[in-house]
């Protein structure tokens, strides 16, 4: 089964692809690695999950807000890349802005964790790191960071 036949099964579609905010590429290959520039909640060209953790959002918005952050990511994998060309995803980057006391981070980033691993298979397997950090670019709950190897 492709990626794209999964993404059909489990009746996801990939969002139109975003462009930087700034003076950097959205995709660097560097040999056989490559990076994608943080991905938020934006489903085509709409700003979504703003705000923090705990606070205005709670932990299910996290889920689907790294969910949404990580169909952002194949976007940018599928537009520049190619999932063919695709060996499999490395590591990811997990940063979010919680309110005080809010503390359950790891259960929102797996939005972003298992979505790579349904779509994905065994190339969706990974390490990951979580940040948590004071604000995000337009209020944005989470973001991700990632490193994907090719073929």
């Amino acid at each position: 089964m492709t990626i794209q036949d999964k993404l059909k099964e489990l009746d996801l579609t990939l969002p139109e692809v975003s462009t930087p905010g700034g003076s950097y590429t959205s995709v660097n290959i560097r040999d056989k690695i490559v990076y994608v520039a943080i991905q938020f909640p934006i489903d085509s060209g709409t700003y979504l999950y703003q705000g923090r953790l705990g606070g205005t959002l709670n932990t299910e918005n996290g889920y689907k807000a790294m969910q949404l952050c990580a169909l952002n990511v194949l976007a940018q994998i599928e537009n520049k890349v190619g999932f063919d060309n695709i060996l499999g995803l490395n590591h990811f980057d997990a940063y979010y802005q919680a309110a005080n006391g809010w503390d359950d981070a790891p259960t929102s980033v797996n939005g972003a964790s298992d979505l790579f691993v349904k779509v994905l298979g065994n190339k969706g397997t990974h390490s990951r790191a979580i940040f948590g950090v004071d604000t995000l670019p337009r209020d944005f709950s989470v973001g991700i960071t990632c490193t994907f190897t090719l073929v």
